[in-house]
């Protein structure tokens, strides 16, 4: 508060965002005993407020709001995409709106906030079009830790829901499975996927409902533009070019459905360009669509954990360790892959998502790649079941996963 920068909330639609902003900031605001006419609150996607989408109207409404230069007021706006026309998105010059805001900023008993569920328009020109006066507040589905501070019943149940349904927030309400599936059912497709159809002016939104199917039955897999389009050729008969895919896959990413991770090679401490992994912002959206058939344990796991590091503030690749020897007198050389190499600050770990290690040939499997690492940073397998922390001779440390996820200090073990 008060630092002098907008406050942009992102993140997927229906995660949480204008509950955060417009009940849990209001009611904060109220009890530092703001008045109500000093918080000026509108809600961009609601009718009632549509001539507001204009950013001249916008900025003249706010600032007839403002009647006292002196007393400090609360400007709270919520899923601004809806102030930025197509035409602008399409243009090399910023949007108006961008305008109106930091011409607010210049008010200097103004404080103001968005909300907003399109990274292309907010969190890539939170640093350059609000001129370093830009604050980006990211907001994901609950966490595995959140969800179980509302699930009644144990971890291991409290798992399997997750598993299933996943972190948004709306599902903790309901009462049956069937609630459950439709809502998310529905969520994806009239919301997130109209949304992108609609926004990026899309003619054959079928080849985009058909590229998420792909995604989603990939989760934790590498891949790119030219192998699903060779997927596209061969299963579902479809002219679809590379460049389309990767168009489609940019669109996802922006409307917060999907993230990429990078290969990172840890030996040569260099970035590979492709292929690449792609992970779901919610396992129970990912789920929906597939229509609940595809609960894949260790893949979900994978991607719970990739969301988990995500949102405590770690940029994470997957890791590529090569390893070379020789086979009957005949040298060969391999790839070996680390899950998740996640850095924050100076801080580094190197971890195996690894579900269950019932033989000692998954373990070793398991290890391979990180013995094959030769810094101090803290290496970790994560299994399944419940299990004690130990560390083996050479320092690799094998703990649960429900310790991970519901312990923010749990990397420190």
């Amino acid at each position: 508060m008060g630092n002098g920068m907008v406050k942009v909330v992102t993140g997927a639609r229906r995660c949480g965002k204008t509950f955060l902003l417009f009940e849990l900031f209001e009611k904060h605001l109220r009890a530092q005993g703001v008045d109500d006419d000093h918080i000026i609150e509108i809600a961009l996607d609601d009718l009632m407020y549509a001539r507001y989408r204009d950013p001249l109207s916008l900025y003249d409404y706010v600032k007839s709001r403002i009647v006292n230069r002196s007393e400090p007021y609360y400007v709270l706006l919520d899923e601004v995409q809806y102030a930025i026309s197509d035409k602008e998105l399409r243009s090399d010059e910023p949007p108006q709106l961008y305008g109106v805001l930091n011409g607010l900023l210049r008010m200097r008993n103004v404080d103001v906030y968005v909300t907003g569920s399109n990274s292309k328009m907010l969190s890539t020109d939170v640093m350059t079009q609000f001129r370093g006066r830009g604050d980006e507040i990211r907001v994901r589905p609950l966490s595995f830790a959140e969800f179980m501070q509302a699930y009644e019943g144990d971890v291991q149940h409290g798992w399997a829901e997750y598993v299933m349904f996943g972190g948004m927030p709306l599902t903790l309400s309901m009462k049956t499975d069937e609630q459950k599936s439709l809502y998310l059912k529905n969520l994806f497709a009239e919301t997130y996927l109209k949304d992108i159809v609609a926004r990026n002016g899309l003619r054959r939104s079928q080849e985009l409902d058909d590229l998420v199917d792909v995604l989603a039955s990939s989760i934790g897999a590498l891949t790119n533009p030219p192998k699903i389009k060779a997927t596209f050729d061969s299963m579902l008969h479809s002219r679809i070019s590379a460049n389309t895919i990767m168009q489609y896959i940019e669109y996802l990413e922006e409307a917060f459905v999907i993230e990429e991770a990078r290969r990172f090679d840890v030996k040569g401490r260099k970035y590979i360009g492709s292929p690449k992994k792609y992970y779901f912002e919610d396992m129970g959206l990912r789920n929906a669509r597939l229509g609940f058939r595809q609960i894949e344990q260790t893949h979900i796991m994978e991607n719970i954990v990739y969301n988990e590091l995500r949102m405590r503030g770690f940029n994470v690749d997957v890791g590529v360790v090569e390893q070379r020897g020789t086979n009957e007198g005949k040298p060969y050389r391999k790839q070996l892959e680390v899950d998740f190499v996640a850095n924050l600050g100076n801080w580094r770990y190197y971890i195996q998502s690894a579900y269950q290690l019932p033989t000692p040939e998954k373990v070793a499997q398991e290890k391979a790649s990180l013995l094959r690492i030769d810094d101090s940073f803290q290496k970790i397998i994560l299994v399944r079941d419940v299990v004690k922390p130990v560390r083996d001779e050479h320092g690799i440390l094998t703990m649960s996963v429900y310790d991970f996820l519901l312990d923010p200090d749990g990397l420190a073990a």
